[in-house]
């Protein structure tokens, strides 16, 4: 396969820069006049799909709205991953798992190599970013992909996030050099094949943004605050195609007979600020 970043930069090139969350939150299941049941997930997941392809290259399932419905939830939610494949979108599970051991190689296999398999997945580093190395050996083997939270769009975050490390920088900063490592060390597959998240709210951290290597997950846009012109201030200078802003409340709020405008400006506004 071909890598995951490498996939990003085509479809963002054919379809434009929006990654659009799919959030069956029960209110959203209720104010799109669906069942909080596997249902509703169903129906709610296959209008996104339909409303979505063609219009944004990257769709972004909620896991634990799935999860939350137990072996039922979790079937729509493979549905819906093979549904968006079949039209031809790219998928992020937004899951944010993060273990050690053999634990994170049982996660690499549920998806990245097994029946829920996705083209990339959000990962929490604060088991330490070493531990995280079989879902990285696992998306360099596969050409998918893992997005490390690196910096999230809600400030709760920010005190862990800016602390400082005993060598000085912060957190954020150093996770950021560590990623940009991996993706020049020259092991097979690893260029791009970590990212990193990066809320489109946040301000620009001292190590650039450019310099990753990998795909940047920017959330935070619409519902959170983040507006197109601050995504193309923050990430200024990355490589065209890498940057993926997210929306979803902002856009699925409107109902599905709205998604697809809603989409289609929002990515035309994104597009003309990543220039």
């Amino acid at each position: 396969m071909q890598p995951f970043t490498e996939r990003v930069v085509d479809a963002v090139g054919a379809s434009g820069p929006l990654c659009v969350g799919i959030d069956p939150s029960p209110a959203l299941l209720d104010a799109w006049g669906l069942n909080d049941d596997a249902e509703g997930l169903g129906t709610f997941g296959a209008r996104c799909i339909e409303a979505l392809a063609g219009l944004v290259p990257v769709v972004k399932p909620q896991v634990a709205f799935y999860e939350r419905h137990g072996s039922a939830g979790v079937a729509a939610l493979e549905a819906l991953i093979g549904q968006a494949a079949d039209a031809g979108l790219l998928v992020i599970a937004d899951a944010k798992r993060g273990d050690i051991g053999s634990t994170a190689d049982a996660y690499a296999d549920a998806w990245l190599r097994g029946p829920l398999a996705v083209d990339a997945l959000t990962v929490t580093p604060y088991v330490g970013l070493g531990a995280l190395e079989p879902l990285f050996d696992a998306a360099r083997a596969t050409g998918r992909g893992v997005l490390v939270l690196v910096a999230s769009s809600n400030p709760e975050g920010r005190t862990v996030q800016e602390a400082r490390t005993t060598q000085g920088s912060s957190v954020q900063d150093a996770l950021l050099g560590a990623i940009a490592a991996l993706n020049t060390s020259g092991a097979p597959g690893a260029v791009g094949a970590v990212g990193a998240v990066v809320g489109a709210t946040r301000a620009p951290p001292a190590v650039p943004l450019s310099t990753v290597g990998g795909v940047l997950l920017a959330p935070g846009v619409g519902a959170q605050g983040a507006t197109a012109a601050d995504v193309g201030r923050l990430f200024d200078g990355c490589r065209p195609g890498s940057v993926l802003p997210s929306a979803s409340r902002s856009l699925l709020g409107g109902g599905p007979s709205q998604l697809s405008a809603a989409a289609e400006r929002l990515r035309d506004d994104l597009a003309g600020a990543l220039l």
